[in-house]
């Protein structure tokens, strides 16, 4: 093999290996975790070619000084990719919820149209009560209150 064609394969596999680490730091790299809470405003399926759960909290709270001390609300958008937690969390609309979430640094189509990926549901609670729904993981994966 010529000193060439030594070169053009040296360069390829480099820029091989930088391809594959930007898309898997881009993508699969989980850049942070944590928990959310507030109350399940929405949870739908949906997408035109890859079908995903999408949902939103609403996060209420305290403005700072400039707002006067009013209340104000954030969002939280996020998507869920495990369906055995979609469908515990369509049965919680309009409940207090807090959400186990991981964060991407990207977006893929098949796994959500969020950043933001749910992954377990740590507690439920009546929106008005404070008394606390349990939900409970059954040997197949599915979960139950």
């Amino acid at each position: 093999m010529s000193t060439k064609g030594k070169v053009i394969s040296i360069a390829s596999i480099i820029i091989i290996l930088a391809l594959a680490a930007f898309i898997y730091i881009k993508f699969y790299f989980v850049f942070g975790s944590g928990v959310k809470a507030g109350e399940l405003n929405q949870i739908v399926y949906k997408g035109w070619v890859w079908k995903t759960y999408e949902g939103r909290l609403i996060q209420t709270g305290f403005r700072g000084a400039k707002g006067g001390g009013s209340l104000q609300s954030n969002e939280f958008n996020f998507s869920v990719v495990k369906k055995s937690v979609a469908d515990s969390l369509m049965r919680c609309s309009g409940k207090m919820v807090e959400l186990h979430y991981k964060e991407y640094n990207g977006m893929l189509p098949w796994r959500g149209m969020q950043r933001y990926i749910v992954d377990s549901i740590i507690c439920v609670t009546p929106a008005q009560g404070t008394n606390t729904i349990p939900i409970i993981q059954d040997d197949s994966g599915y979960f139950s209150m």
